[in-house]
């Protein structure tokens, strides 16, 4: 997620610099054409066209913004069922003997490792150093047997709290408190798997990307009488407006793409890590810092 107030304008050209510059020289052949060859340019309603244009991608933009907005309410969501679990964990389960102590500290540490294998689930990573790190290793290639690597982690723990109460270290009202949390914690993921696993309507990416370019092309052909030799000039500013808003859309359409754009998994992975660790009374990282205004 990008941190600064104010965009950079040199990513916005990383980003649009490519589609700008074959309409720079697009513009430079309209305008070489005008006025060197017998060429009348046709008058056309480029204000009706801008308009319908706009608002299409206006629409478009909406769309995206609210699958990205989705995606941070629902990891804002699984922060606060992290912190529950654990609180819950930490409440009911006594630490007065070892085997108390190990089930509160790995519930607590599942759910770290959970929240990680997540992350890289939605990021499409095949590797998570982070689970050798919080698990065992034949916890590790157990979790690694399953397509879905998050939920296998996420069941083991359920499994845990059905033990914690077989062994009497909760009574099945707290169990069936915990397991409430668990499943709000099961509904954020189904909801992140969602938006991740269902694209926009093939309708919201095509057409919006087709009639930019098209309108693109038809900008110094409607500009050329009016604005002369500054046709390049005027014909490439106003083609980019359009083109840095088509680019939002194409950002914001997937808030877990792993990119300068999304919404920033590592930081609150982190920021869920130190909360439990604290909560457990045990060391914790310092918090993620930004790197070059963007928060991963």
């Amino acid at each position: 997620m990008i941190i600064p107030s104010t965009p950079s304008v040199t990513r916005i050209l990383q980003e649009v610099w490519k589609p700008l510059s074959v309409l720079f020289v697009w513009d430079v052949v309209v305008t070489v054409v005008y006025y060197f060859l017998p060429f009348k340019a046709p008058g056309l309603p480029l204000t009706i066209f801008g308009s319908a244009l706009a608002l299409f991608l206006g629409f478009r933009d909406n769309a995206a913004y609210a699958r990205w907005w989705e995606g941070r309410v629902l990891w804002g969501q699984m922060i606060n069922a992290s912190r529950s679990l654990a609180r819950a964990a930490l409440a009911f389960i006594d630490d007065a003997t070892a085997t108390g102590r190990e089930i509160r500290r790995d519930i607590v540490t599942r759910q770290i490792a959970y929240v990680h294998a997540l992350r890289a689930a939605l990021r499409r990573q095949n590797d998570c150093p982070d689970l050798e790190r919080l698990l065992s290793d034949d916890e590790v290639n157990l979790v690694k047997q399953r397509r879905n690597v998050p939920n296998a982690i996420h069941d083991g723990t359920g499994y845990l709290v059905a033990h914690a109460r077989r062994i009497g270290e909760i009574d099945t009202i707290q169990q069936a408190q915990i397991e409430a949390v668990l499943v709000d914690i099961s509904n954020a993921q189904g909801g992140m798997e969602r938006i991740k696993n269902t694209p926009l309507p093939m309708q919201y990416r095509f057409f919006p990307a087709l009639f930019t370019r098209v309108f693109c092309i038809l900008l110094p052909i409607g500009l050329v009488e009016t604005l002369g030799m500054a046709t390049p000039v005027g014909s490439t500013m106003a083609g980019l407006m359009f083109l840095a808003i088509l680019q939002i859309g194409e950002d914001l359409v997937d808030p877990f793409a792993n990119s300068v754009h999304d919404v920033p998994l590592s930081a609150m992975c982190r920021t869920i890590e130190i909360d439990l660790l604290q909560a457990l009374g045990e060391p914790a990282p310092e918090p993620l810092a930004e790197v070059k205004g963007v928060l991963w």
